[in-house]
């Protein structure tokens, strides 16, 4: 009687270890919803930015501003300035004294811009619409990197179609805040931008003004140049 009585302990014991463990998976499409419903709550932040681009790197303080205007100001290269006011795309060039700029309607922003926009709420419901999302490995959190001990949920999104910028979009993701700390995608042709987040200062109370741009006097302007002959 008593070995029948432990079996059923050990049974009961068992029902719901299982029971607890499968409450606690979440799947990887709910952990990336978690992360646009965190996304959707930020009306704009600043944040720095380590960018790689095929092992060229490049550091700016990036500032957004919700629903499409992202500004980029470069340390390296220095005086460097990207910003795209909801309608123009606007780039400057110190070194070659040029400014670049391209009508949202026109053309493309680039890889580059694409890269940048998965860290805002629009950018991530897109990536939803279009992407299909797994773990990395699963979801339990893993170093952001070898030697790191800032650990981070990493998620992988695959392309559906031929038709999108990137053939695949790894994200490390800070389990606590639900914000991006990595980005790497990696284009058809095997372009790899990785950008790296950090110090994010989120609803500041930012308003459009940060996003006029005054043009340089002495620079060469040269409009819509995706489409120049």
């Amino acid at each position: 009687m008593l070995k029948k009585s432990v079996l059923f302990v050990l049974i009961l014991n068992f029902i719901f270890t299982v029971a607890f463990s499968q409450e606690a998976i979440i799947t990887a499409n709910e952990y990336f919803k978690s992360v646009s419903e965190r996304y959707g709550t930020i009306k704009d932040y600043q944040a720095n930015v380590d960018i790689v681009v095929n092992k060229e790197n490049m550091q700016a303080e990036l500032t957004y501003l919700s629903p499409d205007k992202v500004r980029f100001d470069f340390s390296r290269p220095d005086n460097q300035v990207i910003v795209f006011n909801g309608e123009t795309l606007t780039i400057y060039l110190p070194g070659s004294a040029a400014v670049l700029t391209q009508n949202a309607n026109a053309g493309d922003s680039g890889g580059g811009s694409k890269a940048a926009s998965l860290a805002t709420s629009e950018g991530l419901s897109l990536m939803r619409r279009y992407y299909s999302v797994s773990y990395e490995t699963s979801q339990e959190a893993v170093p952001l990197e070898e030697g790191s001990e800032e650990m981070v949920v990493r998620l992988v999104l695959w392309r559906r179609t031929t038709a999108e910028a990137f053939r695949y979009i790894k994200l490390s993701i800070n389990p606590d805040t639900k914000m991006i700390r990595r980005v790497e995608a990696v284009t058809p042709s095997n372009i790899t931008y990785m950008m790296t987040f950090s110090d994010y200062e989120v609803n500041q109370g930012l308003t459009a003004q940060r996003f006029s741009y005054d043009i340089p006097s002495a620079a060469n302007v040269y409009d819509n140049f995706m489409f120049s002959e």
